[in-house]
Parts: C-alpha cells; structure tokens; sequence
C-alpha cells in the first residue's frame, strides 16, 4: 500500500485466543476464533493489518501451565500466536506512515492497534513477500555463527535439519564455509528435500538404525560443529562423534520436551565432553533489532547470490486456518518454516 493511500478500517475484526490451557494433545477444542471492535488509534498509536502470521511450534509450549520456555505462557481469554508481518493502515505517530511494513509480536489476529514502537519497522522491496520476514532465520544465525562459530572447513551436524530453523542452519554453515553440512529428519522424503534442494552434503532419517551409526559412516572422521534441534540419542550420538575442541550449539530438545522421552533419555557421557574439550553452548534468543538486522542483510544477500533457499510454506485461508495449520505442524507434514495467509 503506498503511503497516503486512504484505507477503509473495519469496525470489527477476527483473532485466535486461548479456549483452555493445553494438558495433554493439543486439539481445536484449544483455541477461540472471535470478533473484536478494532479501536481507534491514540496519540502515538497505529493500525496495522496483518499480512502473514507466523506458526511456531513453540506456540504448543506456551499454551502449557508448566511451560519452560523463557517466554511468558499464553493466558485463556488472551491472544496466542506471536510473529506477524502488517501493513500500517492508520497512524497517529511520526516514526511510522501508512503504507510502511511492519513486524509484531502481537498475536494471531486480523488487525493490530497499538505503540507504533511496539512495532519494528521492515524494508520494502527486499523479499518476494513479508512472509521471508517470519523465518527463524534470526535464532539459526545466532546459533551457528556466534554460539558455534562455524567457519571455514567445519563439519557440521544438525539434528532436526528439515524444521523452520534447522533448515536454515545448515545452509548458514554452508555459506560460512563448512567442509560438509550433515543434517538428520524424520522421513526419507526429507531427507531428500535436504540433499537435493537445500544443498546439505548428506542427511540421513533417523528412524533408519542408530544414530552414531549413521554419523560414523557420514562423518567418519568426526564432527566439529552440532547444532541440535532434538537432544536425547541424536545429542549422544554427536558428542560421541565430536572432534578435540567441538562447538555445540543447544537450541532445542524436542525429543524430551514436555515430558516426551524422559524415561529413555541416554546418559549424558559427561567424561567425553570433557576429555575432548568439547564446548557445550545452550541458548535462548531474545531478538534485539541487532540481531535481526544482521540476519536480514545476510540473508538478503545470499538469496540474492543465488546460495541460499528459503524453505517455507505459506498456508492460504485467512485467519481460520492458524490453528490447523500449528496442528499439521506438530505432525510434521510441513517442511521449513510456516506462515499463514491473511
């Protein structure tokens, strides 16, 4: 939308709030789809109309009492959802005109009043669509470039490779100037997506026979850099095959989250790590302009350069369609990172 260009608001519009707080499966009976007066906008303020909303699985944890993430819980009656792409529609503030694009962390919702400092403003032009804004490029570049340091000549292991943040993990190392990239998925059709669309030297399912097994025949001489979406047997599985000096770089464990796998979780060979001086870096991003300013640059220029693929799906529907689309997620049937449509 140029900027000036008149925009009739609606009086009222659609969000998704939490029904009831999440104790065993997720299910729809878990979310609300409501209709809200959208307000005018105060001194400061603006409108935003939602383009794409983000889906994170992260968004299951946060509807659980006991969640341990490093994020407030959703609350029953409130908002869920966080990362969202809009359009400024109506302003009141001199730091953002309509027209100009936005990122929030307002929740699933069809439109968006509020501080326009509580908004982050996007550069036109630079994707093909906002959507490229919703990846978790940010916490895979964090992850890999400052937590593991991969460089130049690294063997690289991502467990969880064909997610919204392995699959872009991988292709940072590669752009970063690893040897090898090696990443690990659930079915051989992924596996495949790895190798032959997102230029992962190999990838192998993890369901095909134990996993050192498989980082033996891949990485015979070892790996210096993990960057692990899973924990649990593909956690041991790489320190068993680390290098002296090894990077890990912990971003998730989704083997053992919320109460999955904890009974089976393999022992911690605590000796290795520290005989081959293997350096364990746990880490949860809060993203600062900083961050998320690098990261768009250095995406940008390698979609540009031809070297880097955006692996995402876009699910259409309107807003009626997050809550299957979290769903699907949690099933695995998408491949890279989800949005939603507006």
């Amino acid at each position: 939308m140029p900027a000036g260009t008149p925009y009739t608001i609606p009086a009222k519009a659609r969000e998704i709030r939490l029904a009831k707080h999440l104790e065993g499966a997720l299910t729809p009976d878990h979310f609300d789809l409501v209709d809200v007066e959208v307000p005018e906008p105060g001194p400061g303020e603006v409108v935003v109309r939602m383009d794409h909303l983000g889906v994170a699985a992260a968004y299951q944890d946060l509807m659980r009492t006991d969640c341990q993430l490093p994020l407030p819980p959703y609350q029953v009656g409130a908002r869920i959802g966080g990362g969202e792409t809009g359009t400024v529609v109506a302003s009141n503030s001199p730091d953002l005109a309509v027209g100009d694009l936005v990122q929030s962390m307002t929740g699933w919702c069809e439109y968006s009043v509020g501080p326009a400092a509580s908004y982050f403003k996007l550069p036109a032009g630079l994707f093909p669509s906002t959507s490229y804004f919703l990846c978790q490029g940010p916490t895979a570049y964090y992850g890999m470039a400052d937590m593991a340091r991969a460089g130049e000549g690294d063997v690289v292991f991502v467990s969880g490779a064909a997610g919204g943040v392995g699959s872009l993990a991988g292709q940072i190392a590669k752009c970063r100037g690893a040897a090898r990239v090696i990443g690990s998925a659930g079915s051989k059709e992924k596996v495949a997506y790895l190798v032959d669309e997102l230029g992962f030297d190999a990838a192998f399912d993890y369901h095909d026979g134990p996993v050192a097994d498989r980082l033996a025949e891949l990485a015979p001489e070892g790996i210096d850099v993990f960057f692990d979406n899973v924990g649990g047997e593909q956690f041991e599985a790489a320190l068993q095959a680390a290098r002296p000096h090894a990077r890990f770089a912990l971003c998730g464990a989704l083997s053992v989250q919320n109460g999955a796998g904890k009974a089976s979780f393999p022992r911690f060979d605590l000796m290795t790590a520290i005989t081959r001086h293997v350096e364990l870096r746990p880490f949860a991003c809060y993203h600062t302009p900083e961050q998320i300013g690098a990261w768009i640059q250095h995406f940008a220029t390698w979609l540009g350069e031809g070297r880097f693929v955006f692996p995402q799906t876009v699910v259409e529907g309107g807003i009626e369609a997050a809550p299957e689309a979290l769903l699907s997620l949690l099933k695995g049937a998408y491949r890279g990172n989800v949005s939603v449509a507006l």
